[in-house]
């Protein structure tokens, strides 16, 4: 009867309606199925596919393409709204040149809300069809000038042109010429600056000139999304970021640094525990603690003095003789046990807690110091090994062997390259996580041990399997033989493979475990396998005034040469066009320098790029 059954659940071969079948079996999964797949999804999130959690892209905005980006952005705000361009740019500097911010809450606020906040005022003509005045009184300067020499503003105030001039010129003197306010008291919109250019540029064209600097830095400055590039001296590049701002980026240049701070590249550590760290390596701080630990000041100059023998009577450069336990002036009568006149036998628990502290503090930032320097000068070490990989490389394919690919070693080194940065960086990062600096109320004792024990064995690991990477590298490959070369082979890439991993998965332990349930918020810069990404050029296609002042010279150049050649004809395709926008991934050979990247495919076709740290580019 069982048999029976099943033969009547089950379809026979000959079924005419297998593909059903087949929908049903896709639709409906058993348990082990179930399982199965959920297994299968959470090893491909740890197989890197978490990176895109944190999605950001970069751009290279240089300076001959600065001006046409931020007209780009004007060009969007005043075809949606219906602004002119002045209004466009005082909108968008209020809301820091964020256009899709401003999208939004022109649904949220409203139209007049949204222009109001922004000091825009865009009023109706009061005295519309009736006959203008021959003169207008300035309530400035309170003369009768003609109608043809004094300015209207949008909010409707009317000022004398030279109470204007005067007026601006102050302002862009101050640096406030990006929102130039109204004269009138309590009136806070915002100038016309086609006005202010006009005005200015008649009496003082040199300060006309610093305003549309200004102008056109302000895309720059109160610009969230767009930064300059921090290398030194400067490349004159501007990176722009879409997406997570929380990022590392490289430019075109070869610096990379962290885009919400514009410091160095420091992940795994915030941009506050970076700045910290900085801080704390730079000043005094820990002489401080060395002096407070190892001196005890005179009591006469309070001139820290240094014990240098064995008995308790110290004597000071001054003269002044005192007590090495308690700090108090004697005499310089004394035995091997005791001082003339001086006893201090009482025990003091206020002095000895607070040098007792200082011990602590010190020895806890040396440790973690020692550790960050040790693995920072390792990397400054392991860099000059791309010299050496690639002497030996070159000398491991012309001779004799089968083995004619040593990709394997390319990609070792970018695995070593960019875990030992992640582990030299770990240590501030442990430094501040389980210290009181930051997090002091932030977790229980309890909660403290338990998590950095956690974090220091995933560190231990991780600093074990690197620095088993590193020696792999240092091996002299090229006198070995094929069986010993693919032995270190097979070593690099397991071990390549485990250092990511690890990487990977303290990332995981930072944000999941150790960052997300503190309340006071702290982001990091993703970790990715193949490195920091390198900005892509970006490319804008020039309307046709913007192209003829920027390549005027080229043009005239090209005349000379050429004497038949129209000069209408040069700029005939852009003709009327608004900037457009392209992204293009840049390389070595668009960029004119060479680059720091060297790409390589394994058997996966996944590109590994030798992603140099910026301190060292310049050094290999």
């Amino acid at each position: 009867m069982g048999r029976d059954a099943d033969e009547l659940l089950s379809p026979p071969a000959s079924s005419p309606e297998p593909e059903q079948d087949d929908d049903d079996d896709d639709c409906y999964l058993s348990d082990q199925e179930d399982d199965a797949l959920e297994e299968s999804v959470l090893q491909v999130l740890e197989d890197g596919h978490l990176e895109d959690c944190h999605w950001s892209a970069s751009s290279v905005i240089t300076k001959e393409y600065l001006l046409a980006a931020q007209r780009e952005d004007l060009r969007k705000v005043m075809e949606l709204l219906g602004l002119k361009e002045h209004h466009a740019r005082t909108l968008l500097i209020h809301y820091r040149w964020d256009v899709e911010r401003i999208f939004e809450l022109l649904d949220q606020k409203g139209r007049d809300r949204l222009f109001s906040q922004a000091g825009i005022s865009l009023r109706p003509a009061s005295n519309a069809g009736l006959p203008s005045p021959a003169e207008v009184t300035c309530n400035v300067c309170y003369d009768d000038v003609p109608l043809s020499a004094a300015s209207h503003m949008d909010c409707g105030h009317d000022y004398c042109n030279d109470c204007w001039t005067e007026y601006f010129i102050v302002k862009i003197n101050e640096g406030q010429s990006r929102r130039v306010n109204c004269m009138a008291p309590k009136c806070n919109a915002i100038c016309d600056e086609a006005l202010v250019r006009k005005l200015v540029s008649a009496k003082r064209p040199d300060i006309a000139e610093r305003f549309e600097r200004f102008l056109l830095e302000s895309y720059i400055e109160d610009n969230d999304t767009v930064k300059w590039c921090p290398s030194t001296p400067h490349c004159g590049n501007a990176i722009r970021v879409k997406g997570d701002i929380h990022c590392e980026v490289e430019c075109t240049c070869g610096r990379q640094f962290c885009f919400n701070c514009s410091s160095e590249a420091h992940s795994p550590c915030s941009c506050v525990m970076w700045e910290l760290w900085i801080k704390k390596c730079r000043d005094e701080s820990e002489t401080v603690n060395w002096i407070t630990v190892n001196t005890k000041p005179c009591p006469k100059c309070h001139k820290p003095v240094e014990k240098n023998g064995g008995c308790n009577l110290v004597a000071c450069i001054c003269g002044q003789a005192f007590c090495w336990l308690c700090g108090g002036a004697t005499g310089r009568d004394h035995t091997w046990s005791s001082i003339s006149g001086h006893s201090c036998g009482r025990f003091t628990e206020d002095q000895s807690t607070k040098t007792e502290q200082a011990r602590r503090d010190l020895y806890r930032y040396m440790h973690y110091h020692n550790r960050y320097k040790a693995h920072t000068d390792s990397l400054k070490q392991e860099a000059k090994l791309k010299r050496d990989i690639q002497w030996k490389i070159s000398i491991s394919e012309n001779k004799e062997s089968k083995i004619k690919d040593y990709s394997w070693v390319i990609n070792g080194l970018n695995r070593l390259f960019r875990s030992r940065r992640v582990l030299s960086y770990s240590y501030p990062f442990a430094f501040y996580m389980f210290g009181d600096e930051i997090f002091k109320d932030e977790m229980t004792t309890e909660e403290r041990e338990l998590k950095q024990n956690l974090f220091e064995d995933q560190q231990q690991q991780l600093e074990f399997n690197v620095e088993r990477l590193s020696g792999f590298l240092e091996k002299d490959f090229q006198n070995f033989s094929d069986e010993e070369v693919m032995d270190t082979m097979k070593h690099v890439i397991n071990l390549s493979n485990v250092v990511d991993r690890l990487c990977k998965q303290m990332y995981q332990c930072i944000e999941n475990d150790l960052l997300y349930p503190l309340r006071t918020p702290h982001n990091i810069a993703p970790y990715k396998s193949k490195g920091l990404d390198r900005a892509s050029e970006l490319h804008i296609c020039l309307d046709s005034d913007e192209q003829s002042s920027q390549s005027m010279k080229h043009s005239q150049d090209e005349h000379k040469s050429q004497p038949g050649l129209n000069s209408n004809e040069s700029g005939s395709s852009v003709t009327g066009k608004r900037p457009i926008l392209q992204l293009h991934g840049s390389s070595s050979d668009n960029s004119g320098r060479p680059s720091h990247k060297r790409e390589r495919r394994d058997g996966g076709g996944a590109l590994f790029d030798l992603n140099v740290p910026a301190e060292l580019a310049d050094k290999i």
